[in-house]
């Protein structure tokens, strides 16, 4: 077990904010009681990397259920553990009200350093879908086409399918995992990396813009699920996906454009800040709606 003292992340809120699938709360409930949190502990399991990992925080005090070695070799990367998000949002200008907010209502999002060929299918998935439902895709996908695992106390788990197990998936059983008209899109770039038209060793390698044109050659990636990809994977921080939630606040926020020019670098983790903040915005009224 490694035991750490972090300041500025929660892994509910990671888990919340749209960017990994397979980060689950072991908890029956959540809890959203700020009181509450701060006198109980929060569980939550992650498969990534072809491994299971299990987190434990309470307030700023988080447990990793692994091996000094394996953290310093996957999870202090995966989860930006060395960069300083204090000084990101001390970057925010004072003037940006709005931005203030969405950054201390988010504070303890990362943006995660996430397979790169999980990400391309996960956000592939993702296109005009939810985040309940892409969990739930993403699950049964694992579950048909992943390898099944078992750690040393017993838990089972199941990888990511591999490039070539969804390439030579018939579109029959990727649409039973209700991946619907994106099934297609999933066994074309599967199979347009098993074939080396597209490599995923190269993108790695590649500045934004390179990678960005080099995704947009994958059968339903597009401008904005490429931008998810480069930040979410290649740890581009300064691409900055629009769906929705952020196209709605550039407009009603920013008329006159968002001051990128500011935060050259960071303009990804700020969009994260604001895509959570609206997204919680967005649940709260719907559930007032329906009281």
């Amino acid at each position: 077990m490694v035991n750490i003292t972090k300041d500025y992340f929660s892994v509910r809120q990671i888990c919340e904010s749209g960017q990994c699938f397979r980060l689950e709360r072991l908890d029956e409930a959540a809890v959203d009681d700020k009181e509450s949190n701060e006198r109980h502990s929060e569980r939550y399991a992650l498969t990534a990397f072809g491994r299971y990992l299990e987190i434990e925080q309470k307030q700023n005090e988080i447990s990793f259920q692994c091996t000094p070695e394996e953290f310093e070799q996957v999870w202090e990367e995966y989860f930006d553990l060395k960069e300083d998000y204090g000084r990101i949002i001390g970057l925010i200008d004072s003037a940006d009200a709005y931005l203030l907010e969405a950054a201390s209502y988010g504070s303890g999002i990362r943006i995660l350093c996430q397979d790169l060929w999980e990400m391309i299918i996960s956000f592939i998935i993702s296109s005009q879908n939810n985040i309940k439902r892409i969990r739930k895709c993403i699950d049964l996908l694992c579950k048909k086409y992943g390898e099944e695992k078992q750690t040393e106390a017993g838990k089972h788990y199941y990888t990511f399918p591999t490039p070539k197990a969804l390439a030579a998936a018939s579109l029959e059983d990727l649409y039973a995992c209700n991946l619907g008209y994106r099934s297609k899109y999933v066994q074309k770039t599967a199979q347009s990396i098993v074939s080396g038209e597209v490599k995923l060793d190269v993108i790695r390698k590649m500045d934004y813009k390179a990678a960005m044109a080099e995704l947009c050659k994958l059968s339903g990636v597009g401008y904005k699920v490429a931008n998810c990809i480069c930040l979410f994977a290649l740890h581009k921080t300064e691409a900055f996906p629009v769906d929705t939630h952020i196209d709605k606040v550039l407009r009603e926020q920013y008329p006159q454009g968002f001051p990128f020019e500011k935060y050259r670098g960071y303009e990804g983790t700020l969009q994260q800040y604001i895509f959570y903040y609206d997204l919680g915005n967005c649940e709260t009224r719907e559930a007032r709606s329906q009281s």
